[in-house]
């Protein structure tokens, strides 16, 4: 059996990743409370299904029970995956205002309700102990064709394994909420202050041979490589299931897209390698 748990905050975009997954073959159940997810699972499995989606959002009741019954699943055989979507409040308060719709913790405070931004950083708080359970995605200035890509990237071949996500992105626009280990780039040479590079991006002819030819570059690759060499057979050992190592420059165009397609290429042989831009998904 493949089970899917969906879960992260409202306006994040957990109906597109239901949609992926029941385009993908799966039997989706939205907004199922964690108590019920053992038998409801247990059911459809007796049912012949065998491609299971759950979304379990922060009105579920006994939500903190979440991980004893991902874990009595996985004692089934279930093979889990976990997605968590979350995004910056700036940017679900203006999905909230474009929409007009309500959030749904808004009026759950006894004193008379929540603002929205109350509602939203509860949601968070409530939500804290699911977000450390799988694979969480930063929807942050995503399009939902951009989103809908990397989560069918993720639940991909190989989903089973370990993942390691290499993530470009702009420091200006803040470190991505699904960073693992951060790498600051900025230190090195800039291609957008040369002329003619400042339109393209680090996928581009031109601004690779720029960086290559420089030793401060050359010499930071092999370091990330290094350490990275070193230390992710213990990620493993220690019975992670992804790790997303984000790198930043200063606009996410350059110098950081460089490096991370570079050590997607140096891992990809041993390990399941996802790569994503941000600096560049928020322009398609």
């Amino acid at each position: 059996m493949q089970l899917v748990l969906v879960s992260g905050l409202s306006g994040s975009g957990k109906s597109i990743a239901l949609d992926v997954l029941e385009d993908s073959g799966y039997y989706c159940v939205d907004n199922l409370p964690a108590t019920l997810l053992l038998d409801v699972v247990r059911f459809l499995d007796g049912g012949g299904q065998s491609r299971i989606a759950v979304s379990v959002d922060a009105r579920s009741v006994a939500l903190s029970s979440l991980p004893q019954h991902l874990a009595a699943l996985k004692a089934m055989g279930a093979e889990t995956t976990v997605l968590f979507l979350e995004a910056g409040a700036e940017t679900l308060l203006r999905r909230f205002s474009e929409t007009r719709r309500s959030h749904p913790l808004a009026g759950s405070d006894n004193a008379g309700g929540l603002t929205l931004s109350e509602a939203i950083a509860r949601e968070r708080e409530l939500l804290a102990g699911v977000s450390e359970l799988g694979h969480r995605i930063d929807t942050s200035g995503v399009q939902p064709k951009v989103l809908r890509n990397w989560i069918k990237e993720i639940l991909g071949p190989g989903a089973g394994s370990v993942t390691l996500l290499f993530e470009s992105f702009a420091f200006r626009d803040g470190i991505p909420l699904d960073a693992d280990w951060v790498v600051d780039a900025r230190m090195l040479p800039n291609p957008h202050y040369q002329p003619g590079l400042a339109a393209l991006t680090g996928r581009d002819a031109p601004v690779i041979e720029f960086l290559e030819r420089e030793e401060k570059v050359g010499a930071f690759l092999e370091d990330l490589r290094g350490f990275l060499g070193r230390w992710l057979p213990e990620v493993r050992r220690d019975n992670r299931n992804y790790l997303t190592v984000a790198i930043g420059c200063t606009g996410g165009r350059h110098r950081s897209v460089y490096l991370a397609e570079r050590l997607a290429q140096s891992f990809g042989a041993e390990w399941r390698v996802l790569l994503r831009h941000r600096g560049l998904a928020a322009r398609e």
